[in-house]
């Protein structure tokens, strides 16, 4: 149960690392509600220009460590340091660290300009670690004989260890007599290159976007073996052999992981995991999933950040890139999806460059604040987040580049690769302010959500002998930048689905106010995950 509950307060624990305490709480059936996670808060603090003197945050690298997950104590006491194997690198577990660290925390917060920005966000950043432990406990629930279904009807049979399927192989033949090379390695990025110059395709890459600009016989086959070859390496029979047991698939989330604040996964791919494969996600018996994903978040996030109305109309109730182009900035979806990507991500030529000028006239406010973003990239300067986290600054390789450039005597090269470097970092801080804020509406979401699950009753099953507390009722079970999937009982499934959507209204209120932007939810609940 969640410790404080029977007497109706829920602390907030403060630890040196979530994914480092909480697998031993949850195996022994605590629930812990709310915490503040000192390894993720020192990373935003010690970065964000909201906090006017991080030198004492700067001078304790020991805190700068990666998070380690440790294995399972087996000491008598749940707080016992010794029983964290944090290794080498994993950040100090004992109490009196601990407690400096939080000292510190507490006074770079009490001097920080926005100190309520911030307090929200280390508070959704250390409720994503919550989430991130609980998911990977909960696991997702998972069909391996329907993967293998999938597999098999992509792949063909599965073939011995170490061997490639036979739908490779055939597709293989097939580019190797186009390409009229009966040895061209397909494998080998550079091998790969030489056989296809020498067939006369003239590609400096083997990507798949270059080689679909290309008219040749081997192209065709080439993308469908490069397909067929990210399937097999990615999450073929030996993805389901290490990753999938008794059911469950249990992806080993790291938030905050990216600088944007976005995360990453160490294990099990969940971050890349294919469309393809989602009718494997299969609820238990008796139970559904509700599957929600926001549409075009990043754009609605750049239109409540700028208070551009113009775009917040675009996307009132409705596909913003549909009203993109009711607006009459462009003329059909396609490119409306093109002049707004292009605008986040700093896109100069082609399609992107033609159409980003369009929405300067059509949304200024919100041109503007990615115009703004990109400018003090480019003279090195750091951009924040709407909740103050912060972007790196340019390594000292980029301000040598400057700094030469800068000199007498420096030579057009020097310049052009100024320059370069400088429009670089650029689209770099351009995004950084949309990617980063945009997570920090998921966590918020997320943090809300997984507050609202609590408060369901266990469904009436038998609880289990030991593992998460959280089993027998609605929990998450996965998330990817934009979307959350719940494992939740049949009975509850559209309670559930409320508490989705009134989470997602609650995390746009939070994070800008009245600001009339809308964020919809592709919302479905069915026994398996499948995405349109």
């Amino acid at each position: 149960m969640d410790q404080g509950a029977r007497s109706g307060v829920r602390p907030r624990w403060v630890w040196s690392d979530t994914a480092a305490w909480l697998p031993q709480l949850l195996a022994a059936g605590v629930r812990v509600m709310r915490c503040h996670d000192l390894r993720l808060s020192h990373a935003i603090l010690q970065r964000s220009i909201l906090v006017p003197d991080r030198r004492a945050l700067a001078a304790a690298i020991q805190w700068e460590a990666e998070s380690v997950v440790p294995a399972i104590a087996t000491a008598p006491t749940l707080f016992d340091a010794e029983t964290v194997s944090g290794g080498s690198r994993s950040v100090p577990h004992d109490l009196d660290p601990a407690l400096e660290e939080f000292e510190r925390q507490q006074t770079a917060l009490a001097a920080a300009k926005d100190p309520g920005k911030l307090r929200f966000l280390l508070a959704a950043e250390s409720a994503g670690a919550l989430a991130a432990a609980e998911m990977e406990a909960a696991g997702v629930p998972w069909d391996a004989a329907e993967h293998d279904r999938l597999l098999e009807e992509e792949l063909g049979p599965r073939p011995a260890r170490g061997e490639k399927p036979s739908r490779m192989l055939a597709v293989a033949e097939e580019v190797r007599a186009a390409l009229g090379d009966p040895r061209a390695s397909l494998d080998s990025a550079p091998k790969l290159l030489r056989a296809l110059r020498a067939a006369g395709i003239d590609v400096k890459s083997t990507s798949r976007w270059e080689l679909a600009e290309h008219e040749h016989p081997a192209i065709a086959p080439l993308l469908h073996y490069k397909k067929l070859s990210r399937l097999h390496t990615a999450n073929g029979w030996a993805w389901i052999d290490e990753w999938v047991r008794e059911g469950r698939y249990r992806p080993v989330y790291v938030p905050g992981g990216v600088v944007t604040g976005r995360w990453a996964s160490s294990g099990g791919g969940a971050l890349q995991l294919p469309r393809q494969l989602r009718p494997a996600l299969r609820a238990d018996p008796g139970w559904t999933l509700v599957t929600a994903d926001v549409a075009q978040l990043e754009p609605r996030v750049l239109a409540a950040m700028s208070g551009d109305r113009a775009m917040a109309a675009a996307g009132a109730a409705k596909d913003l890139y549909a009203g993109v182009v009711d607006s009459g900035a462009v003329q059909s979806r396609d490119e409306a999806k093109i002049a707004v990507l292009g605008a986040m991500y700093g896109a100069t030529t082609g399609d992107s460059g033609r159409l980003v000028p369009r929405l300067r006239r059509s949304y200024p406010a919100a041109m503007a604040l990615v115009d703004h973003a990109a400018a003090l990239g480019e003279q090195g300067g750091v951009v924040s987040t709407r909740l103050g986290r912060s972007s790196p600054e340019p390594d000292n390789a980029w301000r040598e580049l400057q700094a030469r450039a800068s000199m007498p005597g420096a030579t057009s090269r020097d310049e052009d690769q100024a320059r370069r470097a400088a429009r670089e970092f650029g689209r770099f801080t351009r995004n950084f302010v949309v990617q980063g804020t945009a997570a920090e509406w998921a966590l918020s979401w997320i943090a809300e959500l997984r507050l609202q699950l609590a408060k369901f009753e266990p469904a009436g099953v038998p609880a289990p002998a030991s593992g998460p507390v959280f089993e027998r009722a609605p929990h998450l079970v996965f998330f990817l930048h934009d979307e959350i999937i719940v494992h939740t009982p049949q009975e509850c499934a559209t309670e559930v689905a409320a508490a989705v959507e009134a989470a997602a209204v609650t995390a746009g209120r939070r994070l800008f106010g009245s600001a009339p932007v809308d964020f919809p939810l592709d919302l479905k609940i069915a026994e398996r995950s499948v995405k349109d």
